[in-house]
C-alpha cells in the first residue's frame, strides 16, 4: 500500500493512472464510481479531495480534470493534462487570453521535466514555413529568456504572438516564416518573452479542441 493511502484510495488512483494510460484523458467522476460502486458523486469527490490533500493528484474546476502529480504514479501515464490558456496569433498579433479553456492531453515525452507548461492555440499562418498552421495548439515551456534564434511565444505590450526572435542592439526582430508577411522590429522595453515552443498538437480532422 501507497504510504498515507488506504486501499479503496490506492485503488482510485491506480485506476486513475490506467485509464490515463489507455485513452489520453482522466476519467469522469460518474466513471470512477461507476467502477467502484460508488452510489454519489459526493461519495467519490470525498477520496478525490483525500488524495489531493495527500499530495497525489491536482484538479481544476474542469470535466475531466484529475492530474496525477506523485513521482510514484506518474510513469503508469503516457500523457500530462496542460492547460490550454487560449489563442496566440502567428500574423497580426491578438490579446492573449490568460484563462484555462480546457485541459488537453499532451505525451508525457514533451514536457516531462518542464514546470508548468500549458498551451496556446494559434491563429493566423504566417509561421506555416516552420509547419505550425491556424488552430495547431503550441506546448510552451515558461520562461523570461531566449536565445537568438529561438521559437518563442512574446508579449508585445498588450497583445502575443508566436515567433522566431532575433536579438540585435537596440530592437528585437520578431521573424515570420512565410514571406507573405514582413518581420516585426519590436522595441525591447515593450517586448517580454512567455516561453519557448517545445512542441505542437495538431488536429487533423478539423475539430475545435
Amino acid at each position: 500500500m501507497a504510504k498515507g493511502l488506504t486501499t479503496r484510495q490506492e485503488a482510485i488512483l491506480r485506476y486513475i493512472g490506467e485509464y490515463l494510460e489507455d485513452n489520453g484523458f482522466p476519467p469522469s467522476i460518474r466513471e470512477i464510481g461507476s467502477e467502484f460502486g460508488i452510489g454519489s458523486l459526493r461519495g467519490v469527490t470525498v477520496h478525490l479531495d483525500a488524495l489531493e490533500k495527500k499530495g497525489y493528484i491536482e484538479r481544476a474546476n474542469t470535466p475531466r480534470s484529475i492530474k496525477i502529480i506523485h513521482p510514484a504514479f506518474q510513469s503508469q501515464s503516457k500523457v500530462r493534462m496542460l492547460p490550454l490558456l487560449g489563442s496566440i496569433a502567428a500574423g497580426v498579433p491578438i490579446l492573449a487570453q490568460e484563462q484555462v479553456e480546457d485541459l488537453i492531453p499532451v505525451p508525457l515525452h514533451m514536457v516531462r521535466n518542464i514546470a508548468d507548461a500549458y498551451l496556446l492555440r494559434v491563429k493566423g499562418d504566417s509561421m506555416s514555413g516552420e509547419g505550425i498552421n491556424p488552430r495547431d495548439l503550441v506546448v510552451i515551456k515558461p520562461q523570461q529568456n531566449a536565445n537568438h534564434g529561438d521559437l518563442v511565444a512574446v508579449m508585445v505590450e498588450d497583445e502575443a504572438t508566436v515567433k522566431r526572435i532575433h536579438f540585435g542592439s537596440n530592437s528585437i526582430t520578431l521573424m515570420p516564416s512565410n514571406p507573405a508577411y514582413d518581420p516585426m522590429v519590436v522595441d525591447p522595453q515593450y517586448t517580454r518573452v512567455l516561453g519557448k515552443v517545445v512542441g505542437l498538437i495538431r488536429d487533423y480532422e478539423g475539430m475545435a479542441f
